[in-house]
């Protein structure tokens, strides 16, 4: 190659360096006067991207948790509050599941160390764990005291209920987010829960809340709940109940009592019950209310309304007799039988003598329709608008045409079915003159609208005959002290798989008192007592008597009688209703 060509490219070569010196340093200066630009107008021009991109980093919407709305009695006493109580919750993407700080903490809420350790390493990548919920602040305090890294807590609140198991079926409980799960907690769940706010917070990088900065929304909370419920007869329903089932070694038993001039319930309870404030022991057979969800044929409780259908009827009156001889009456192979052969007897011995034959030969007389249609005018057989969740209906037959072994049936509480409220309910109407009246469990502040079922007259003449019941009838234990009562034993038998259980009985008792002017009406209903008696004025009019007795002093109602004339309450019935 000629020295002339080596020169040229020389020159080339020097020519292309600083060329693409040129370049280089043109693109970095480029890059320079636009970094520069962008951060003028950062800071200068535009600074609002700035703050939102910072914002967008630090600031946080946190909920605000509701109060829910407080359940009490009708004077006030507490049956469902909410406390607050901490939560402790983690951020696995900021701990270090080897912390020696972790076996304290574990220690503190009871759990293994091992088993802590292991969920912080499952679930490593979240960014939010639950680690123990609903605590004690001072326990979740301690905790927090530890200061290990990713672990936070948060206010929230637990529903606690002071009554515990002597109101469960009728307040229910909440699950463990507070929403309702059963009874009044369920069906007022919109009422009482209350509406969460928000507020915005600064955050720092670890997720600790350094300031709050904001309100969004402030919380609404629920409203409160009065219920019809009085704490006092609540407290002796329960009492009384729980012994009876326990001594007669019962399945269970129901015991539901009404203000008859309101219809208000001021007394609801139920065995077997349960702790909602301890939900370890829950089982679905605990959690029904009975008094509202099962039914059972009334049995000879229904005996005082079919006589008031036939006093209605204007074809009986008191001076009516019915000839039961010779103590039984046969329709094909179905036998009704009494307890012994009466004779001829009055309208106001045939229910206190709780006669089948003297009732189903009215019952056959009257038809089968006059019957129902006073059963239904009291409220059986349809659904009572009390408004609680699982609310049976119960069944009231209506046959095109009526068989006169189901007319007889139907007069002593057979082929049909009630539940424990619908039978308080028909008893109302006889304790109040013939007005029914549209339950409740909440308190009202004044009554309610009713309708007229049944004349004062009528109603007064069976308010009579329920008085010999328990003066000197089937129900002489059903007595209170320092009271006049009346009401109607019943013995049924319970229906298994296979049909009627040959020997277990639901004993009953239906009643009110004071009888001249009576303020409550009681139905008690003990299932299958297996330790000895099994009748209905041996088992379940004690029980009425007792809660009774206790009831009407602490409505400070006037006693009636002397203490030598309750001695009717000691004494033991011959007959067996």
């Amino acid at each position: 190659m000629s020295e002339q060509q080596q020169t040229w490219r020389h020159k080339l070569a020097a020519g292309l360096e600083a060329w693409r010196f040129g370049f280089v340093l043109s693109v970095f200066l480029a890059v320079a006067m636009v970094l520069a630009w962008r951060l003028v107008g950062l800071h200068v021009v535009d600074q609002e991207f700035l703050r939102h991109q910072g914002d967008v980093r630090t600031i946080r919407a946190e909920t605000i948790d509701a109060h829910r709305g407080m359940i009490t009695d009708r004077y006030g006493e507490p049956l469902a509050v909410s406390t607050p109580v901490q939560t402790l919750w983690a951020n696995p993407t900021e701990m270090d599941p080897d912390d020696p700080r972790l076996a304290n903490a574990a220690r503190l809420l009871e759990l293994t160390e091992a088993e802590l350790r292991q969920r912080i390493r499952d679930y490593a990548t979240r960014r939010f764990i639950y680690i123990q919920r609903k605590m004690q602040p001072s326990l979740a305090q301690q905790v927090m005291d530890l200061r290990i890294p990713g672990l936070y807590s948060r206010r929230e609140y637990q529903r606690f209920y002071p009554a515990g198991e002597v109101t469960a079926h009728v307040v229910g409980f909440t699950n463990i987010d507070e929403h309702g799960q059963e009874g009044m907690e369920l069906s007022y769940d919109n009422w009482l829960d209350g509406i969460p706010g928000a507020k915005r917070v600064l955050r720092d990088n670890r997720g600790r809340t350094v300031s709050d900065l904001s309100l969004i929304s402030d919380a609404s909370p629920g409203g409160d709940l009065s219920l019809s419920i009085d704490l006092r007869l609540q407290y002796l329903a329960y009492r009384e109940l729980k012994a009876v089932v326990t001594a007669h070694e019962a399945k269970g038993g129901t015991l539901v009592m009404l203000d008859v001039s309101t219809g208000e319930v001021l007394a609801m309870v139920n065995q077997q019950s349960y702790n909602p404030n301890d939900r370890s022991q829950l089982s679905p057979e605990r959690l029904r209310n009975k008094a509202i969800t099962d039914l059972f044929e009334p049995g000879s409780p229904m005996k005082p309304i079919a006589m008031a259908a036939a006093l209605e009827s204007g074809r009986y009156s008191l001076s009516s007799t019915i000839d039961t001889s010779p103590g039984y009456r046969r329709f094909g192979r179905f036998t009704i039988r009494d307890a012994r052969n009466y004779g001829v007897i009055d309208m106001t011995t045939v229910i206190a003598k709780s006669s089948n034959v003297g009732i189903s030969r009215i019952a056959n007389d009257l038809g089968g329709d006059v019957i129902r249609d006073l059963y239904f005018r009291m409220g059986l057989g349809q659904a009572s608008g009390i408004g609680f969740p699982g609310e049976a209906v119960g069944v009231l037959p209506s046959p095109p045409r009526w068989r006169p072994v189901e007319e007889a049936t139907l007069s002593y509480g057979y082929g049909l079915s009630v539940n424990a409220l619908q039978l308080a309910q028909a008893y109302m109407v006889l304790a109040n003159g013939g007005i029914r009246y549209p339950l409740s469990l909440l308190k009202l502040d004044q009554a309610p609208e009713g309708e007229r079922v049944l004349s004062e007259h009528v109603t007064a003449q069976i308010r009579g005959m329920l008085r010999t019941v328990v003066e000197n009838g089937t129900g002489r234990r059903a007595q209170p002290v320092l009271y006049s009562a009346g009401g109607k034993t019943g013995t049924v038998h319970l229906v298994g798989q296979g049909g009627y259980e040959d020997s277990e009985y639901k004993a009953i008792f239906a009643g009110m008192a004071p009888i001249d002017n009576p303020r409550i009406v009681t139905v008690v209903a003990v299932d299958a007592p297996q330790a000895g008696e099994y009748y209905g004025g041996e088992v379940a009019a004690p029980v009425f008597g007792r809660v009774m007795s206790d009831a009407l002093r602490l409505l400070n109602v006037r006693p009636e009688l002397e203490l030598s004339e309750t001695t009717a309450e000691l004494t033991l019935s011959g007959e067996r209703g």
